[in-house]
């Protein structure tokens, strides 16, 4: 048994980012962490994993499509699946190897194995017992599945099972038309899988902006992806190779069916907490099971905090790193703060999708007076050499102040350029202010002065 100044439970992006803050501020801490490996679910079985086999299946596609184009010619390269599996675990071995080190750097104790928190100010690892003045809450999240779907990882998947498939399969249907089944399906996609995207809703990533979520839909279209929109799953019956998607149209009712070699339910996820007694110790929850905190990242019980996933808000990794740092600087006794109004999000598509602030449909229904700025790749001149001339950037600015209120890119380099315009509005800045910095030439970034400009007198390009 030991005694410490902050145990964090959960070794997750949230979790070890925060450990290690605490101990840059002086507090003896631990990091409880089961699985045999930091980094939790991104650097393990998520974000790090799948963007590997974006990055393999992206390079597959411009090896095939567009090096002929370019004067490189040759035999097409053909897909070894196991080595690319094996590249995707040499990455994430890479990273979460990289975590004991920065664990052992700032003198971070790991203590290996399932955390509980037996009563305040006590934490349970396997038989020991530990006494911490603050326990913070890092558990992320799991897959959520739908009603009468029964997950088997290998051909009903989460998204874990989709990075480890023991084949590439012929015909895949993915349930959910969000982040994560865009980018797995896209993967897929690109290796040569016919993919069906079922969806809920009638637009993919619900609550992107409107007019960035159809040109989303068509590109992906265009690149073979399937949709059918507004469908309700039903259920999913398997034998021992294939599975058959039932769903029912939204509009008509009409039942329909899709078969498939694999199945990805990508349906959102869920916080996870299971096994930390949260109920006994009397800490209060959301209506949706999230475990509830005050503007400081404080539940109810003194002395036990949350984070990350397993609170509210959207469920990123960086919004976890965030909040792992300012519980760090409060646990400190410093003020701790995340801007929740600048977190951006990415969708690892090729094109890429980025997006900041607040959507047109949003501002909207605030009924706020607004301009648009947009600007189409096809007239910036790196876009069109990297075959990449889909997509634009569009900026929102306050109508009488020009102050940026969101930032959407649909386009090459969209997950880089997106923190240009977060930077901006952290500092309250104007489109006039990115129209004045002078940008590089030729970049992908340009694309985001000539949106600035096109908030004022006209891009110039355009």
């Amino acid at each position: 048994m030991a005694s410490y100044d902050v145990i964090i439970i959960g070794g997750g992006p949230g979790g070890y980012v925060s450990a290690i803050r605490c101990a840059q501020l002086g507090l003896k801490t631990a990091c409880v962490e089961g699985r045999d490996t930091l980094g939790g679910t991104c650097l393990n079985v998520g974000c790090i994993p799948s963007k590997a086999l974006l990055h393999a299946s992206h390079s597959y596609h411009e090896a095939t499509h567009n090096f002929t184009k370019m004067g490189l010619m040759g035999k097409s390269p053909s897909i070894d699946w196991k080595q690319m599996l094996s590249y995707k675990d040499d990455v994430i071995g890479q990273n979460t190897k990289g975590i004991e080190f920065l664990f052992k750097k700032n003198k971070v104790d790991w203590l290996k194995g399932w955390g509980s928190i037996p009563e305040a100010g006590k934490v349970k690892v396997g038989d020991e017992v530990h006494d911490a003045k603050n326990i913070v809450v890092a558990t992320g999240s799991e897959a959520a599945s739908l009603p009468g779907i029964e997950i088997d990882e290998k051909i009903v998947v989460t998204s874990t099972g989709a990075l480890e498939l023991g084949k590439i399969p012929k015909k895949m249907v993915v349930i959910g038309a969000g982040v994560i089944g865009l980018e797995m399906g896209s993967v897929y996609a690109r290796l040569g899988t016919e993919v069906t995207v079922v969806e809920f809703m009638d637009n993919v990533c619900p609550g992107m902006d409107l007019d960035v979520s159809k040109t989303f839909a068509r590109t992906l279209k265009k690149q073979g992806l399937k949709f059918v929109m507004g469908a309700a799953v039903q259920s999913v019956e398997t034998n021992k190779t294939k599975a058959k998607v039932h769903y029912k149209l939204k509009k008509n009712d009409k039942e329909d069916m899709v078969e498939a070699d694999v199945v990805l339910v990508a349906t959102g996820r869920k916080p996870f907490t299971d096994g930390l007694g949260l109920d006994a110790l009397g800490v209060a929850l959301t209506p949706r099971g999230q475990v509830a905190t005050n503007d400081h990242w404080a539940t109810n019980v003194p002395g036990i905090y949350a984070i990350g996933d397993a609170i509210e808000g959207p469920m990123l990794a960086h919004k976890a790193e965030d909040e792992g740092m300012a519980v760090a600087e409060v646990i400190a006794g410093k003020k701790g703060h995340v801007n929740y109004g600048v977190i951006p999000g990415v969708v690892y598509t090729a094109p890429e999708v980025a997006t900041v602030g607040k959507t047109e449909e949003q501002l909207k229904e605030e009924g706020r007076a607004y301009k648009v700025g947009k600007f189409s790749f096809m007239g910036n001149g790196r876009a069109k050499a990297m075959f990449a001339g889909d997509g634009f950037v569009k900026l929102l600015v306050d109508a009488q102040t020009d102050r940026i209120l969101g930032g959407h890119i649909l386009g090459p380099q969209a997950g880089e350029m997106i923190h240009e315009i977060c930077v901006a509005m952290e500092f309250g800045a104007s489109a006039e202010d990115i129209a004045l910095t002078c940008h590089a030439h030729p970049t992908c970034s340009e694309a985001v002065r000539e949106a600035a400009l096109a908030c004022g007198d006209g891009a110039i390009h355009a």
